[in-house]
């Protein structure tokens, strides 16, 4: 089998060495796209409606072709399907949905494919080993939503996040928390911060220019149906700091345990306290 499963836009199942993009395409030129990334566990991909919704509005929000959505959901069933029965089947897979403005040189026709490849290691320790995060400054007001800053669409122009995260690799951390022009939490740089304060699960308003997480989303339900308390509410780093937990959720990671917020070390969670971890298995139970 190749190392990374892809299917284009057409349903077609490629090879991995058979060409994909054009050197004109304007997600290459100019990150000029969407994505979407999904977890591919026991043959089933996770939460492929969510995902898929939140593709089609964030190429709404970037003025792009509308993608097809059922060709997408075929192209993704034909990739899961390929995935688990030419690969390890106990091994999950990260499927990745890209969308992009298309060519340069032939507007209006948009370019979409998927692909899928083994969850990355740095996912796997982040969920069996938690992760030590450092706070970085962003110069953005919770109380000004520019559209041009296209909050709350999953662009490709991801180079700002990867710079950040190669910032706090670089001083020892595995991950980092932006935090806005008036001190309040927003996001890391690949996932969303939930935190357990005063009893209730806590997680930043996407009004406040987060990206709208489909794991965070699909917590929430299934803790509001155990009569756990969830809310959206700003949080401060002195609230990471004094929570009675603190995780990055994110498709692949699923959950990553804070264990540590720039000098600061958490305490381990209290007995009896909300199992996020729990809640994400179950959350992801059902496609």
């Amino acid at each position: 089998m190749d190392d990374v499963i892809v299917v284009d836009g057409d349903g077609r199942l490629l090879s991995e060495a058979q060409p994909l993009l054009f050197a004109d395409d304007l997600g290459v030129l100019h990150g000029d796209g969407v994505f979407e990334t999904m977890l591919v566990r026991s043959g089933r991909t996770r939460l492929v409606d969510a995902h898929l919704a939140r593709l089609a509005d964030g190429a709404a929000r970037l003025d792009l072709p509308a993608p097809d959505v059922d060709g997408l959901r075929r192209a993704v069933a034909l990739a899961e399907v390929e995935w688990t029965t030419s690969g390890p089947y106990s091994v999950d897979g990260a499927l990745r949905v890209v969308h992009t403005r298309g060519r340069e040189s032939d507007p209006g026709v948009p370019t979409s494919y998927v692909t899928v490849s083994p969850v990355p290691e740095r996912s796997v320790r982040a969920r069996r080993d938690g992760v030590r995060v450092t706070l970085l400054s962003k110069a953005h007001d919770p109380d000004v939503a520019a559209p041009w800053e296209l909050s709350g669409a999953k662009a490709l122009s991801y180079a700002r996040s990867t710079a950040a995260l190669r910032y706090a690799r670089g001083r020892g951390f595995d991950d980092a928390i932006y935090v806005s022009s008036a001190g309040t939490v927003l996001e890391s740089p690949r996932a969303n911060v939930v935190a357990v304060v005063d009893g209730a699960l806590t997680a930043t308003p996407t009004g406040d220019g987060v990206l709208a997480g489909t794991t965070q989303a699909a917590v929430f339900d299934v803790a509001a149906r155990h009569g756990l308390a969830v809310r959206y509410r700003r949080m401060t780093p002195a609230d990471l700091v004094a929570a009675e937990g603190v995780w990055l959720l994110s498709a692949l990671t699923l959950a990553a345990r804070v264990r540590q917020v720039d000098r600061h070390v958490l305490p381990e969670q209290p007995k009896n306290a909300v199992d996020v971890e729990k809640l994400i298995i179950e959350a992801i139970s059902t496609p």
